[in-house]
């Protein structure tokens, strides 16, 4: 009896959402050091070169975690986002709402660092490879600025604010990891007052004297992150 091409490809399927499921569970469960692809492949049945046929390596796995993060950090932004004009209102949706979605990640969140951190690293999240997952994230960033009806920013510094929000969330991300305070209220405490700030020097951004160094400092940054 022939198996059909559709009926190959569709337990093909289910294979490997099985094996991205599990990854994904022991990621949070067990952290990046204990989740291995033998583990993976033996709590879904199947063999570990069947694992590899479907993810090449761990980090492929990651880069599906990075993507189930940002998409959920997405679903919960959006919505908040319709009823919020104020740009630094918007802004700390986005914020919040991506600390929301890394709460369950924090027990095994410096594994992760430690993997990531070198410039080398197909998980860093400025490596081409995490390009989708991040394309999520500076596209809130840029919907809350752009989306903003009051508290706008003058139009050429708009611009660069998406990748420097960017920027700074991966740095409150980094804090996030090492804060050990209940709850991680420190990393809450921090985002308050850096967007208390933001709120009170914004309005001098907008005068002619400010405004270019403002900008040349925005663009500066924006680099960094390209």
């Amino acid at each position: 009896m022939f198996i059909s091409d559709g009926s190959a490809s569709s337990k093909s399927e289910r294979t490997r959402a099985r094996l991205r499921e599990i990854a994904l569970t022991s990621f949070r469960d067990r952290g990046y050091d204990a989740t291995t692809m033998r583990l993976i492949a033996q709590e879904a049945g199947v063999s570990v070169g069947n694992a590899y046929y479907h993810f090449a390596t761990k980090n492929d796995l990651v880069q599906e975690l990075y993507l189930e993060v940002q998409r959920g950090h997405r679903a919960a932004a959006v919505p908040a986002l319709v009823d919020a004009d104020d740009l630094v209102d918007r802004i700390a949706i986005v914020y919040r709402t991506g600390l929301d979605q890394l709460t369950a990640y924090h027990e095994h969140a410096a594994e992760f660092l430690s993997a990531a951190v070198s410039p080398r690293s197909e998980i860093n999240p400025l490596a081409e490879a995490s390009g989708e997952a991040r394309a999520i994230t500076e596209g809130l960033f840029a919907e809350a600025v752009h989306g903003a009806r009051s508290g706008t920013a003058p139009k050429d510094l708009a611009e660069a604010l998406p990748t420097v929000l960017f920027l700074a969330h991966l740095l409150l991300a980094l804090f996030w990891v090492y804060d050990r305070s209940e709850g991680q209220q420190r990393t809450r405490r921090l985002l308050d007052r850096g967007l208390a700030l933001l709120r009170t020097t914004l309005p001098l951004a907008r005068l002619p004297i400010v405004r270019g160094v403002v900008r040349e400092l925005l663009e500066l940054i924006a680099e960094a992150g390209r």
